[in-house]
This record gives structure tokens, C-alpha cells and sequence, in this order.
């Protein structure tokens, strides 16, 4: 009977079944994947190789299919057409997201050959060289990572490469790196004085008066906003009920844009919000500049009708329609700072949606209004958000507590003579805190 002889590689070491020195000095392993096909790995090393080999022999005993061309596009396939449990806008909104950002790049590579790193350097290459902000970034992770977890589910591949993927973009925003996420930020007094003022007196912007006004000193999202109804406002408690979104989404297709009913964002969003006294003015003059023009809601969503801000064909505003309306504001507001003569005159920033909401409930912080209070009012689901708030005030605002709490401290030791103790709201804003204060001890 013949010896079998073992292949050996140049340091005398006998090579496995399969395995194989390259002409490059490296190694190979070619491993059969059933119908008569093969597929090869390499490594540098033996030891590396052999690592790998246990990787791939463990995929066969677990029923990873080795013979696995698939490519995420295909997977993405098969997750349209057995995804159920999502609303339509969202279903749209995410096919939109995928079919816009992945579907003609990342979305051909094979899905065997993705790692983590693979999906990270994506994400990079999606915020630093296409400029697409977080907020983007997180709905294509959302269905990206679906799509990849049925890949795990139908054993094409043995872990979701997308998991946690976009989390160390998201601890570069946070530590301040380079990173082009659209960056919210409260007005300060002034700047927010200089927007109410401009839209009291300019006439081009009469209708917009009362609408931003009241999303000035409401803080609603912008989907929250937009789908109010009249239903919602109680003019008797001075109270507005936030219980829905409005999204506005593309459907692809003929339909193209459509506007659906959401829940709210979170389950805090469902509140009440407090009108405060330009809030309940605003509402008013709405009405009668409707029926002057008038507009009346020409629209059925989901059931729902009669919205509360409406443009001049009685459609319910989107959020695109509301930040050009600020673009605009805030272009003219300027050109009529510059044209004032002033040496240095005070500008608007660009402004969106989310400003105004930011704007709000940083008043309401310097307005010394309790935390959680505060959580309630903006609807947020933790009081960790409402914390980022108080952390990042405004410059102008920790000046005057620094001068305060200085003022508190120096008048400290006459307390005990009949000095009244200081009153930190004394220094802040005054009527915010009184008008919400109130709400809240009369719950």
C-alpha cells in the first residue's frame, strides 16, 4: 500500500486538506461550498489562516449557506416584500431612504464580504463627503440594519454588521469633531427680539405673524405643529392638546407626496401645552386673516380635517413649506439690518423649525422653570434631553446667574437683618416663568 505524502510548506509544516502556499509566500484554503464550486480565503500567515478556517467551520455546522452570492440589494428585496407592521408613510419613508443612499453603491457589494467596518466607512462616506446630517444618517441606519438582520435570520451571514455601526459617528458629533450634522441652537434675547419685532412690522409677513409666533412660544415639533387642529386648542383652559403628528413623505411613483397621521414622537409628546398670552392673541388673529382671505381646510388626512395652519389653498403647512418661510424671514430681516446705517448691526442666523422649538425651551430654563416641568412642556421621552438644555444655555444667561448667585452670596449675611433673599427668576424671564409656573401648581 502506497504512503500518502503530506504536503509541507518551507518551514516543514504539513499543510491540511485544502490548504496551500501561495506564490506570494502567503496561504490559501479552498474549501468546497456544494454543487462543485469552491471558495478560497488567504492570510498571510498559517496561524491566521487556520483561525479563519474554524470561523468558516463553524458557519457550516450553525447552517451559515456558504454558497452566498446574495447581495444586500437582494436582501433588501426580500425585506420589501415580508416587512409587515409599519405604517405606510413610514414603509415609504424608509424604501425612500434606501433607494435614494444605498441602493446604487453600497447596496451591490455581496453580503458575505461586509463587516462592520465596511458599514462604518459608509456611514463616514455618506456625512463627510455626500454632507448628510445625523438625523438622515439614523433613518437609512433604521432600515439598512433591518435589511441585514433578515440577512442573519435567513443564515446568509452569522452577524448583523450594522450593529452599533453608527454610534461612534454619533460620539464625534457629540465631543465636537468634525461632523455635518445641522447644528439647532436657541436665539438668544436679542437675536429672538429682533425676529418677533420684524415679523410685527413688516407687512409681506402678516399671515406668518401669528404662525411662528406660536411656534416660537409653543415649542412643538414641527410635526406636531402642522398637524393641530382646532379640536386641540381649548381657549376656555388656555390649554393645547398635542396628541398627533403630520409627516409629509414621498410615496414614489405617481403618487409622489402625501401627508399621513403619526402618534406623537414619543409617549411624553402626547401633553398639554399652556398658552401664554401672544400664543392665545396669535390663534385669534389667525382666524380672522382666514376668513378675510378666506381659506378654509380643504384636506382630509387619514380621517382628520379642520387644521389649524393652512396655506392659501387650505392645505396644512409641511415642514419644507415653514423653513423657507424662515429662509425668507430671516433673508429680509437682514437686508433691512444692513440698510439701517448702524455700525455693526445685529443679523439673524439661519433659521429652521427646530430652532424655534430649541428657542422655546431655553427660555423656559432661564426662565428658572423646574426640569422636569420643563420635560413635560417640550415632550421629551427622557430627562436626560431636557439635561443637554441646561448644559448648553446661553452665554448671556450663565453670565447673568454668575452675577446672581455673586449678588446672593454678597447679600448672604444680611438675610437674617430683613434683607429679602435673592430670587434668581428676578433675573430672567420673568412673565415666561409666571405664565408656566402657574400652569403647573394648578395641575
Amino acid at each position: 500500500m502506497a504512503t500518502e505524502i503530506r504536503r509541507k510548506d518551507d518551514k516543514n509544516r504539513v499543510l491540511k486538506k485544502y490548504e496551500s502556499v501561495r506564490k506570494n509566500g502567503g496561504y490559501e484554503y479552498k474549501y468546497p461550498i456544494g454543487n462543485g464550486k469552491r471558495r478560497s480565503i488567504y492570510a498571510d500567515t498559517l496561524e491566521e489562516l487556520r483561525q479563519l478556517e474554524k470561523t468558516i467551520q463553524k458557519d457550516v455546522v450553525d447552517g451559515i449557506k456558504l454558497d452566498n452570492n446574495m447581495t444586500v440589494n437582494d436582501v433588501y428585496e426580500k425585506w420589501c416584500k415580508v416587512k409587515r407592521g409599519l405604517r405606510d408613510s413610514t414603509f415609504h419613508n424608509y424604501k425612500y431612504m434606501y433607494d435614494m443612499f444605498v441602493y446604487q453603491d453600497f447596496g451591490r457589494r455581496k453580503i458575505a464580504d461586509i463587516r462592520r467596518s465596511d458599514v462604518r466607512a459608509y456611514y463616514n462616506h455618506l456625512n463627510e463627503d455626500k454632507g448628510l446630517a445625523l438625523t438622515t444618517l439614523d433613518n437609512i441606519h433604521t432600515v439598512l440594519h433591518q435589511v441585514l438582520e433578515l440577512a442573519v435570520e435567513d443564515n446568509y451571514i452569522r452577524a448583523n454588521p450594522a450593529d452599533k455601526a453608527l454610534q461612534e459617528l454619533k460620539r464625534s458629533s457629540k465631543k465636537g469633531r468634525k461632523c455635518k450634522e445641522e447644528s439647532a441652537r436657541a436665539l438668544t434675547v436679542p437675536e429672538m427680539n429682533l425676529f418677533e419685532e420684524f415679523l410685527r412690522t413688516d407687512p409681506r409677513y402678516e399671515t406668518w405673524q401669528p404662525i411662528y409666533t406660536i411656534m416660537l412660544w409653543t415649542g412643538m415639533r414641527v410635526g406636531e405643529f402642522t398637524g393641530l387642529q382646532w379640536d386641540d386648542v381649548d381657549f376656555e383652559k388656555n390649554l393645547i392638546h398635542v396628541q398627533r403628528t403630520l409627516v409629509y413623505f414621498d410615496q414614489g411613483g405617481a403618487k409622489r407626496c402625501s401627508y399621513a397621521i403619526n402618534e406623537t414622537k414619543t409617549i411624553n409628546g402626547n401633553r398639554f401645552i399652556p398658552m401664554l398670552p401672544q400664543v392665545r392673541e396669535s390663534f385669534f388673529k389667525l382666524k380672522e386673516l382666514y376668513e378675510l382671505a378666506d381659506i378654509k381646510s380643504t384636506m382630509e388626512v387619514d380621517g382628520l380635517s379642520d387644521f389649524v395652519f393652512l396655506n392659501r389653498f387650505g392645505r396644512p403647512y409641511n415642514q419644507s413649506s415653514l423653513n423657507r418661510g424662515l429662509g425668507r424671514i430671516m433673508r429680509d430681516c437682514n437686508f433691512k439690518q444692513m440698510d439701517s446705517g448702524k455700525p455693526d448691526p445685529l443679523m439673524l442666523p439661519p433659521l429652521s423649525n427646530h430652532w424655534l422649538r430649541h428657542t422655546f425651551v431655553t427660555r423656559c430654563v432661564e426662565a428658572g422653570l423646574p426640569v422636569k416641568a420643563v420635560q413635560m412642556v417640550a415632550g421629551h421621552a427622557d430627562i436626560e434631553t431636557t439635561m443637554d438644555i441646561y448644559a448648553n444655555c446661553t452665554p448671556d444667561y450663565v453670565t447673568k446667574e454668575m452675577r446672581a448667585l455673586n449678588k446672593f452670596f454678597s447679600e448672604y449675611s444680611n438675610v437674617n437683618s430683613g434683607s429679602e433673599s435673592y430670587d434668581k427668576r428676578t433675573t430672567v424671564v420673568r412673565p415666561l416663568y409666571d405664565g408656566l409656573q402657574g400652569f403647573f401648581e394648578n395641575m
